[in-house]
């Protein structure tokens, strides 16, 4: 963001010294305005005078403090193209589109500004840009970081996350966000294929993501074909998009209403929408959620461990159209909701290409399991990222 430039310290020395990050805006670092990509949010909100405790934790790590980064408007997009402060760009496929909504998170560290950088991952916010940019990126078991110091969406499915360009750099910021897991993955884990779930690529797709696939399974083993889908996809779709709706409207609703800013494309659709979610189908949604979180964790117990895609392609090229980049969207969340809806933690790594953009491939593991899901992805794909 185009903010001037404010000291702020870090500790001398830590387990992140030497790292320089980025802030997503849509958390507080003292001495900044936080906007949420929103020109009279930005207005509204004054110069903070403490940093949200994850930022904190940062420069008590010895990590340095670069800057706030772009995200799409009140982080209710995926596309990374912001009306009013721009689209950040995509360091991995400059000619494509970063994704959302922690765009300018992703664009920093794929274009080599800053080592690392935080983001926040309510429908795929974290995930999308990871896969589309090249990047490391985790979407943590909900809660797992806390999030006070940051502008809600819907806090029952909102997390925070973070994106590098390895894993090393990766494990450094996780052992200070993360610390260690209560109950840690045994050594050896169980591979599980989504089918479902990889039905839905293009047979394009399947193949980019082939050999990433094979290397994979060549450390933790041939991952068995199971069933996740609880009744369809398009009732995990809608069931999805009825709690964000409705927590969206909860949490911005009086701002949109009170204030009447202008919203850009697709973000504006989305609220209007979101308003007109009814009481029936969050309770409908609310029931399947419970239903769906109690079916995955039975399916992957204490050590079952999806390897799935991270998102349905490459990132849609910056110069499509609204409503193509909206399908795509559509798309997007059939795959994403499965770590949204359960809460469980979804680390993407960038393994797979086409023609010549980046695909990311996904770890999806029980609850909890954040750090050891990190350390399985070190183990599985070795020294290739």
């Amino acid at each position: 963001m185009p903010y001037p430039a404010v000291p702020v310290r870090h500790a001398s020395t830590g387990p992140l010294a030497g790292l320089r990050f980025g802030v997503k805006d849509l958390f507080d670092v003292a001495g900044y305005p936080t906007s949420g990509g929103q020109p009279m949010m930005l207005a509204l909100s004054g110069i903070k005078t403490r940093h949200a405790p994850v930022v904190q934790a940062l420069l008590d790590a010895g990590a340095g403090f670069a800057g706030k980064t772009v995200t799409d408007e009140l982080a209710f997009s995926m596309n990374g193209q912001n009306a009013h402060f721009g689209a950040p760009i995509n360091g991995a496929a400059p000619e494509r589109i970063s994704g959302g909504s922690s765009s300018g998170s992703a664009a920093a560290v794929s274009n080599r500004l800053v080592d690392f950088a935080l983001g926040s991952d309510t429908g795929g916010s974290v995930r999308a840009p990871a896969s589309h940019c090249g990047l490391v990126g985790l979407r943590p078991t909900h809660g797992r970081i806390p999030l006070a110091g940051a502008m809600d969406l819907a806090p029952s499915l909102d997390t925070c996350g973070w994106f590098t360009r390895d894993l090393p750099t990766f494990a450094r910021v996780a052992s200070v966000l993360l610390g260690s897991d209560a109950q840690p993955l045994p050594q050896r884990v169980r591979l599980l294929r989504p089918h479902e779930v990889w039905a839905l690529l293009a047979p394009e797709v399947t193949a980019a993501l082939a050999e990433p696939c094979s290397r994979v399974q060549a450390v933790g083993g041939t991952a068995t074909p199971v069933d996740i889908v609880l009744d369809s996809f398009d009732a995990m779709y809608w069931h999805t998009r009825h709690i964000q709706g409705r927590e969206a409207w909860s949490s911005l609703g009086g701002f949109i209403t009170r204030h009447q800013p202008p919203l850009g494309p697709g973000v504006k659709e989305r609220f209007d929408w979101s308003s007109r979610v009814t009481d029936e189908q969050v309770a409908a949604a609310s029931a399947f959620r419970v239903q769906f979180t109690q079916r995955l964790a039975d399916l992957l117990g204490d050590d079952g461990v999806l390897l799935m895609p991270t998102m349905p392609d490459i990132a849609p090229l910056s110069a499509a159209p609204e409503a193509s980049l909206e399908d795509y969207r559509n798309a997007s969340i059939r795959l994403l909701c499965t770590a949204g809806l359960s809460g469980f933690p979804q680390l993407s790594l960038p393994l797979g290409s086409r023609l010549g953009a980046p695909l990311g491939l996904s770890l999806l593991g029980p609850p909890g399991r954040d750090a050891s899901l990190v350390a399985l992805a070190a183990r599985l794909v070795q020294s290739t990222i």
